[in-house]
């Protein structure tokens, strides 16, 4: 593991950047996941300091997605393990996230049962109404509240009534920090070759614009409240603003556009994350801002 992945270490936890496309844990041979890396480089310090062949402890708190960047937690030891995991019980660890979405402008919400929460100013409901109002009102917080199911053979999660047998509560709180057209984004990086930006520029890019007049490339910031399955991808699909690069959830259109612009991984990082120290007790935040060459479109 590169050390410059390492944003926080002590005798009780370690804090780490996950890139994208490594897995938080795996039991595949051969593949490369953070649980092993940073148990490698723990076994490494410890070998170095006291020639010792034992294997350090390595507590997994919680997970991104391996498409997904960000920042992750491990504990060193069991007592931080135990703290680290009651404050995501309880909500005391705190998770944002930055996503490039594909947000269709006319799309109505979709139909489904949710819980209405008080104060809530935006709650998925029965009612359609179109997603306009997200591309004036950036700067406010907005709640999205669903049930998933997850299925296990397949490994996807979808949004479901909540008297599903199996189904689990979602709640996540976005705002849109900045919108473009998607004709723009072309206009503007169409001879961008060097600045970081997975980009194809391909003979079909002019006529395929036409499908795309009402839409915009919006980044979203997103807090997320439980911790469910594929829940931001899910989640933010179904409320018409799907991922660029999610091949899983997005819609046909959106996985189009994430071709045209190269776009392999999930356009996901969690970039900030707070919690107490589990054994001091005192508040910590960690930030490291997006990797993915698609984010520096914007200014964050």
């Amino acid at each position: 593991m590169d050390k410059e992945q390492i944003l926080y270490e002590d005798k009780d936890i370690i804090v780490c950047h996950k890139p994208a496309g490594i897995a938080t844990q795996t039991a595949k041979v051969g593949q490369r996941d953070m649980v092993s890396e940073v148990a490698n480089y723990l076994a490494a310090a410890s070998k170095a300091d006291s020639k010792s062949n034992k294997r350090p402890y390595v507590g997994l708190i919680h997970r991104l997605d391996q498409p997904v960047e960000g920042i992750l937690v491990f504990a060193k030891n069991q007592r931080a393990a135990g703290e680290l995991s009651k404050q995501i019980s309880d909500g005391r660890m705190e998770k944002y996230y930055y996503a490039v979405v594909a947000l269709d402008r006319g799309a109505a919400e979709p139909d489904i049962e949710v819980e209405r929460m008080p104060d809530a100013e935006r709650v998925i409901g029965k009612t359609k109404k179109t997603l306009d109002e997200e591309v004036t009102s950036t700067k406010t917080w907005k709640t999205l509240i669903n049930y998933l199911y997850k299925d296990n053979k397949l490994n996807t999660s979808t949004v479901v009534n909540r008297n599903q047998n199996g189904a689990k509560r979602a709640e996540l709180h976005y705002s849109l920090l900045s919108c473009m057209p998607v004709k723009d984004f072309f206009k503007k990086y169409d001879n961008i070759t060097d600045n970081n930006i997975a980009y194809t520029k391909t003979e079909s890019v002019t006529p395929i614009l036409s499908d795309y007049e009402n839409t915009d490339i919006a980044l979203a910031q997103i807090k997320l409240i439980t911790g469910r399955h594929h829940q931001i991808r899910v989640q933010m699909s179904n409320a018409g603003m799907s991922l660029l690069g999610d091949y899983k959830y997005a819609d046909d259109k959106t996985m189009q556009l994430a071709k045209q612009l190269d776009q392999k991984q999930v356009a996901l990082c969690a970039y900030k994350l707070e919690f107490n120290h589990p054994i001091t007790g005192k508040r910590m935040s960690f930030h490291r801002g997006p990797e993915s060459g698609i984010f520096q479109i914007f200014s964050l």
